[in-house]
């Protein structure tokens, strides 16, 4: 298997990109597996943007392939926040349930009808110096009323898919469906050249 450097500092995402790349053929190392101490600012004003500088930062670090992402929820009717702040909305600090609750306070008195939004999770891979791939990945879906669901991370039990929430889908439906698991599919096209070529080598 090809290892490949997580640049995340949160455990939920390298287990999913774990999950995910592993039937790929990489073996997906955390940042402490790595011997890697860093926390790389998230400055850019996209997904994209922040996908790279963390995958930047993290390979001039280690010069050994590494993949970052940048996801966050946009919900329509707050004109799409919280859009790039969603790991930090409403502070430094706070739970995933706390964000939960605020997004949900300003959602108060939202009709059905107007309670759309996405996830979007941006993909950045360093193979190498001069090999640098993008890609995205959506799911659209709208905001519930209150949290259901015992699994996932962050937004997850607010976020609904037809009749349940991302934290009611077991790991292999989330997968199939997530803003993630689709940028994630998106990589894999993108890779395949160099797979195919590292094979014939």
């Amino acid at each position: 298997m090809t290892q490949i450097i997580a640049a995340t500092n949160n455990p939920h995402k390298v287990e999913e990109l774990r999950r995910i790349l592993a039937p790929m053929g990489f073996e997906v190392l955390s940042l402490g597996q790595a011997n890697i101490s860093v926390h790389p600012e998230e400055t850019a004003e996209t997904f994209t943007g922040n996908a790279l500088l963390k995958a930047q930062t993290v390979f001039d670090l280690c010069a050994l392939p590494t993949i970052a992402d940048d996801s966050g929820l946009c919900v329509k009717a707050l004109g799409g926040r919280p859009g790039v702040h969603s790991a930090r909305y409403g502070g430094e600090g706070l739970s995933d349930a706390q964000r939960v609750s605020r997004l949900l306070q300003e959602m108060e008195g939202v009709p059905e009808k107007e309670r759309s939004a996405k996830f979007v999770c941006a993909i950045c891979c360093f193979l190498n110096r001069d090999t640098v791939l993008e890609c995205t990945g959506e799911c659209e879906g709208r905001i519930g009323y209150e949290p259901v669901g015992e699994d996932g991370f962050g937004y997850d039990p607010v976020f609904m898919v037809g009749g349940r929430s991302y934290a009611q889908l077991n790991a292999e439906e989330k997968d199939a469906i997530s803003h993630r698991g689709r940028a994630l599919k998106n990589l894999q096209e993108l890779l395949a050249p160099y797979q195919a070529r590292a094979a014939a080598d």
